[in-house]
């Protein structure tokens, strides 16, 4: 499949988020504000929404809430095209739920439960905090 639109890449939306690079920032709430409208198109990848998570939390040391009001916001723009883009709403109501749970570990329990998967063969205890998935071991 080809795309028209273009690829939406991490650094735009931290450069939006964070107001890092005056110049760049500005140009990225002019894309924002054309995204959210709907006059502008653009796709990006459920990656893209981790390193943007893994880069606010670690380097811009926002919480939780904040990062998933932020992220889900944009997330649900009109105009940036996500495969399942619903399923962040989820996911980020883990990550504020269950401030001992990873973002990757939360993303990874709602994925599964969104193909009907009650089940996570995982060491990672983090599992057991959340509803909806039974962590079992490999026999």
């Amino acid at each position: 499949m080809t795309r028209n639109e273009p690829f939406l890449d991490t650094n735009i939306l931290i450069r939006f988020l964070t107001g890092d690079e005056p110049r760049q920032a500005q140009a990225c709430r002019r894309l924002m504000a054309a995204l959210a409208d709907g006059r502008r198109e653009a796709w990006t990848s459920h990656l893209v929404i981790a390193e943007a998570v893994f880069t606010l939390s670690r380097y811009y040391e926002l919480d939780r809430p904040t990062i998933a009001r932020k992220l889900g916001l944009l997330a649900s723009l009109r105009g940036l095209r996500i495969r399942n883009k619903r399923m962040f709403a989820d996911v980020f109501a883990l990550y504020v739920e269950h401030p001992g749970v990873d973002y990757a570990d939360c993303y990874h329990a709602v994925l599964a439960a969104s193909e009907g998967c009650t089940q996570v063969l995982s060491y990672d205890k983090h599992f057991d905090l959340l509803p909806g998935v039974a962590r079992i071991l490999p026999e």
